[in-house]
């Protein structure tokens, strides 16, 4: 099947000791070869609207951006529907969501559907409030989770379809 969406996240491969298990189970993204991350923006472009000039204004972006270190010290919650883990600090992945949504207007984090922007690391969502606490018993005790930020991944697949998503690019933080 054709890719129908695409997103732009950054990659948290230090968190997966932690969360894959978990995520394997707690997140449908996982299922979709998402690995553990930061949403930047999702949805971003369809697919077909994915040319050289979008990319080379995404890795502009990226690269205006400093790399950094993170830190994810505590769990936090969106009511009792999804886990996430706290990164600190946070401004940098806001600054990622805010100049990409800047340059292209027609891409709004989460389609505009949330008014604040919160970025997080989900470890488990849309599941039995028990099986999310169990999930938040076992990851706590392996806080803190540090990690250096040096790039922005766009992937690309179609949610409906239970396929895997695919990077199509990867693009340096400056």
């Amino acid at each position: 099947m054709e890719p129908t969406q695409s997103a732009l996240i950054v990659p948290v491969p230090e968190a997966e000791p932690a969360v894959a298990g978990l995520r394997e189970h707690l997140d449908r993204f996982s299922a979709h070869s998402v690995p553990a991350h930061v949403t930047v923006l999702s949805p971003f472009l369809p697919p077909a609207r994915l040319t050289p000039q979008v990319l080379a204004a995404v890795q502009l972006v990226a690269a205006g951006v400093p790399g950094f270190f993170v830190s994810f010290d505590r769990l936090g919650w969106f009511a009792d529907r999804v886990l996430w883990l706290a990164p600190d600090p946070a401004e940098p992945f806001r600054e990622l969501t805010n100049r990409i949504a800047a340059r292209f207007p027609p891409a709004q984090p989460y389609g505009g559907e949330y008014a604040e922007v919160v970025p997080h690391l989900t470890v488990g969502h849309d599941q039995p409030v028990a099986a999310l606490r169990a999930a938040a018993a076992r990851v706590e005790p392996l806080l803190p989770i540090r990690a250096r930020v040096t790039s922005l991944r766009l992937l690309a697949g179609a949610p409906e379809s239970g396929e895997p998503w695919h990077t199509l690019a990867d693009f340096p933080l400056g």
